[in-house]
């Protein structure tokens, strides 16, 4: 009963965020009044408490929505953007862990170095969810918005699997960057398969069944797809113990290449949509929510954590975020200027033109690339206990940077890039262009059908078919 209650309540708060969100004097991003309220929810008198369980977070979050956002990015420019994805989710991803935890382990020498590297893993994941609602109302470059769901698709897994080999090097004290290097690759290669995999069986599964039933009506079409990422999770993760992630991404980005979302039912393409809208607005306030629940604990352990980073005083553990917070925008501002640099030189080799990006989109993308979920649930899911039954070296302070980092990103995000999007000119959408050009052959083909109808008309009716068309 206890459950039934706290999932109600959690809907009720993310139902009414939007409405306390408008009702502020000051505009704020919709994943900080979530967190805000999640805060109040765990204070006296309320109380309300949620026990953290990464596994069933990422069983029962991740994949759905990961799902969603494969099936909904734009393939043809992701396929055109895939170099700049890569190099942002793997090489900035490697590149964070590598420099992040050496700075990490230099600022507070307390934390061992393979503990930095896990911290400095689980915060190299980016989260699109929340760029949309950190803009302030002004639109990112369609170009720029798909890179970042492209990066946030893919960096997820390269974040986590190098949590994992962290996790295991603080564990044993060994570490192959040999056995890590070909175990990323299976996982990585094992779960696109299987997500790719998963679809294709799903499909031909549903092709059958409606062979032997004649039809299968709209909603259990819908009840059927929304068990197609968790179906697909399961068997990479418990199964195969390749990339989970990685296979719910992949399956999402197959569905529109089956005969699923096909054919000439409309309702259940409008029930689809519909449905899968309201599960990614419900579950991503849920996990703000969340973040906000674990807020007032998290912050109550701030004298113990203090202990673990070595004494001091508590701005030293704000300095410490704030931080880690810059480190992370400025090595994005390096390295996506870098990464530009060479992609042009590249094009000048080729005797190609290059268009130069301005230094102001480079600062929004790097403002853009908060944390989030995955973040949390990465250091969340840090073990308790060594190997020996000690306990984990300085998990709460990591818990805490982690969180931290996340806030500040958002308020970083969330303050700087409305200014840098005020009166920017954005480049012409090509989406707004192919449908403004389909929009005019269909008037101009339309146009001529009316024409060619009113030369056939009776002459009996002439006057009336000259009203319907001229309306």
């Amino acid at each position: 009963m206890q459950i039934v209650l706290v999932s109600l309540t959690l809907l009720l708060v993310v139902a009414l965020s939007g409405v306390v969100l408008r009702l502020l004097p000051v505009k704020l991003p919709l994943p900080l009044v979530q967190i805000a309220l999640g805060a109040i929810l765990a204070m006296p008198p309320l109380s309300l408490h949620v026990r953290f369980d990464h596994e069933v977070f990422f069983l029962l979050f991740i994949p759905p929505l990961l799902f969603a956002d494969g099936w909904r990015i734009p393939k043809r420019e992701f396929f055109l953007l895939r170099t700049p994805i890569l190099t942002l989710a793997l090489g900035l991803v490697f590149g964070t862990v590598a420099g992040l935890g050496y700075f990490v382990h230099w600022m507070i020498p307390t934390v061992p170095l393979a503990v930095a590297f896990a911290l400095a893993s689980v915060l190299s994941p980016t989260d699109a969810v929340a760029v949309s609602s950190i803009t302030g109302g002004a639109s990112l470059p369609s170009r720029l918005l798909h890179l970042l769901e492209g990066e946030a698709l893919m960096n997820d897994a390269s974040g986590l699997v190098s949590l994992q080999f962290s996790v295991a090097a603080a564990l044993t004290g060994a570490f192959s960057l040999r056995d890590a290097s070909i175990k990323f690759v299976l996982v990585a290669v094992g779960g696109l398969a299987v997500g790719f995999a998963t679809t294709w069986v799903f499909s031909r599964v549903r092709r059958r069944l409606v062979r032997w039933s004649g039809d299968i009506d709209p909603p259990s079409q819908v009840a059927l797809l929304l068990l197609l990422p968790f179906a697909a999770y399961l068997l990479a993760e418990d199964l195969l113990h390749v990339s989970g992630i990685l296979a719910a991404v992949a399956a999402g980005m197959t569905i529109k290449y089956t005969d699923i979302l096909k054919g000439g039912q409309a309702a259940l393409r409008i029930q689809n949509n519909t449905v899968w809208n309201m599960l990614q607005f419900v579950f991503n306030g849920i996990i703000f929510l969340l973040l906000g629940l674990q807020l007032p604990e998290i912050v109550g352990q701030a004298p113990e954590v203090l202990n673990e980073a070595g004494g001091g005083s508590l701005w030293m553990l704000l300095g410490y975020v704030l931080a880690i917070s810059v480190l992370l925008v400025l090595m994005r501002f390096v390295w996506i200027w870098c990464s530009l640099k060479v992609a042009r030189l590249i094009a000048r080799l080729r005797g190609r033109k290059s268009e130069p990006a301005s230094t102001r989109m480079i600062w929004v993308t790097a403002l853009a690339g908060v944390r989030g979920a995955i973040s949390l649930a990465g250091v969340l899911s840090l073990p308790v206990v060594m190997m020996d039954g000690s306990p984990f070296p300085t998990r709460g302070l990591m818990i805490f940077l982690a969180t931290g980092v996340i806030l500040c990103t958002l308020l970083i995000g969330s303050i700087g890039l409305p200014k840098l999007l005020k009166n920017i000119e954005l480049p012409e959408d090509p989406h707004a262009r192919e449908e403004h050009f389909g929009r005019s052959r269909a008037s101009a083909a339309a146009i001529k059908a009316v024409e060619r109808w009113l030369a056939e008309r009776p002459q009996s009716q002439g006057e009336l078919y000259d009203s319907v068309a001229s309306r």
